[in-house]
């Protein structure tokens, strides 16, 4: 063997191990990026470790039959025990996924306890309801066809309604093999609402790195949502949804409004865990503007309250005006483009 070889094989070694170092290094640590944003890319906002994604782009139409009979279910007045509410009652795809009450309506007039989330990207949410019961969109269907005080249905009275229909038998033998039952229902309408996705905010445009979709005071008032510490639980894709945290952690919000109910309890009707009491789903910010009132007990009745009232429960601060008015500029800036149609700017 020729002497050299031994020191050729440890500097090919050492080269190997170098250039690996090298790599590594970079997609720990990316190289800076240009002074001009407008040319920054897509995937810029994680680069720059911004706490918000951008919702991704919605899939385009594939006339998906399961999702089409979904559509046709989450509209379906028949699911309620009376005929009179559907799922769409209370998640108004023409209001920002909401019916804009303080507590929405069931059967025989009946109020129901907790305010109505939006339905818009629900399916981005780790779990579903305020206190997090249901796992999945299939699972959350069946909790507002059982509620005495929402739809008031069972299974078997639903099931029995839809067949006595031709075109929902129809549906079904085309969509599902096993016909109608509580999973293809449940199933029809979670896939539907997957597609209930508001893409394309004026703020996703500018973490694509569209420096012209917000203006000064919008990208102040990001600045500042991101330095109070808001950003510390409202943020990813959804900009909340993806974890649970107490109402109140730096103040007692529910011995300062008094009158506490079961609904209050959060988390804790799910466990029984003492430190899950208050405890909630954080709320997706996405459409914000259009989803007044705020909060699981409609306590506030407009952004401005909304921004204030977390200043001081959960951050201990005392907002200023200025604070809540370029923060608030700012959330006007998360309604995306809504199903169908319209919605952002």
């Amino acid at each position: 063997m020729n002497r050299r070889t031994p020191h050729l094989a440890i500097i090919g070694l050492l080269s190997a191990f170098a250039t690996t170092l090298v790599i590594l290094t970079w997609r720990d640590a990316p190289p800076p990026l240009p002074d001009t944003a407008a040319v920054v890319p897509v995937a810029d906002a994680v680069l720059r470790h911004e706490p918000i994604a951008p919702l991704p782009a919605r899939p385009p139409e594939s006339g998906d039959a399961r999702v089409r009979l979904g559509e046709m279910l989450f509209h379906e007045r028949m699911l309620s025990r009376d005929n009179s509410i559907s799922c769409a009652s209370c998640h108004r795809l023409d209001n920002g996924g909401v019916d804009g009450l303080p507590f929405s309506p069931g059967v025989d007039g009946a109020i129901g306890v907790i305010n109505t989330p939006t339905v818009l990207n629900a399916a981005f949410s780790f779990m579903q309801f305020w206190d997090g019961r249901a796992p999945t969109l299939e699972a959350q269907v069946a909790g507002p066809i059982h509620n005495p005080i929402e739809m008031a249905s069972t299974w078997s009275e639903v099931i029995a309604k839809l067949s006595r229909r031709e075109d929902y038998r129809a549906a079904f033998a085309n969509a599902y093999p096993q016909g109608i039952t509580p999973e293809t229902i449940s199933d029809a309408i979670a896939r539907f609402e997957r597609t209930l996705t508001t893409p394309d905010a004026p703020f996703d445009r500018y973490l694509r790195g569209d420096t012209k979709a917000l203006n000064a005071e919008e990208r102040e008032g990001y600045a500042r949502f991101k330095n109070l510490g808001c950003s510390s639980c409202h943020q990813g894709v959804n900009i909340g949804g993806n974890f649970f945290q107490r109402f109140g952690v730096l103040g007692d919000y529910f011995a300062d409004r008094g009158n506490i109910t079961t609904a209050d309890l959060g988390r804790f009707n799910v466990t029984g865990d003492e430190a899950d009491r208050h405890v909630f789903k954080v709320p997706s910010l996405r459409n914000v503007a259009l989803t007044a009132p705020y909060f699981h007990d409609a306590g506030a009745d407009t952004l401005e309250d909304a921004v204030s009232i977390m200043g001081r429960y959960q951050l201990g601060r005392t907002l200023s005006d200025e604070d809540v008015r370029l923060i608030v500029a700012f959330l006007h800036t998360l309604t995306g483009k809504a199903p169908g149609g319209g919605g952002a700017r």
